[in-house]
């Protein structure tokens, strides 16, 4: 089964902010390519989106959320989805993509929000 991608425009605004970074601290043809890998990466959810381990903001919202990192050591970061499973059409919506050292989103709301 093919999954649908969706990626939220929060999503998009922290791969735009990453990719500005990087394009400071590195060369532009480096946060390209930087880029480019993010969105494959992000595309190879399309199939078995499962595999992912569950995020630890999952204990904090109602519905599932996983990750799936991106990247190695300081340069990793975390790509958190959600799967809505539909009878036709079911689709990936890609939430955040957040550095892997930046806190875990959800934890000081309450559970029941």
């Amino acid at each position: 089964m093919k999954y649908q991608i969706e990626i939220s425009s929060v999503a998009e605004a922290e791969a735009d902010k990453a990719f500005q970074w990087l394009c400071q601290v590195t060369s532009i043809e480096t946060a390209r390519h930087w880029y480019q890998k993010l969105l494959k990466t992000i595309e190879s959810l399309s199939e078995m989106p499962k595999r992912c381990p569950l995020a630890r903001e999952n204990d904090y919202f109602s519905q599932e959320i996983r990750q799936l990192l991106y990247g190695r050591g300081r340069n990793s970061y975390r790509v958190i989805f959600t799967i809505v499973e539909g009878k036709e059409l079911s689709i990936v919506r890609v939430l955040h993509i957040r550095h892997a050292a930046q806190q875990t989103i959800g934890k000081d709301r309450d559970k029941s929000e």
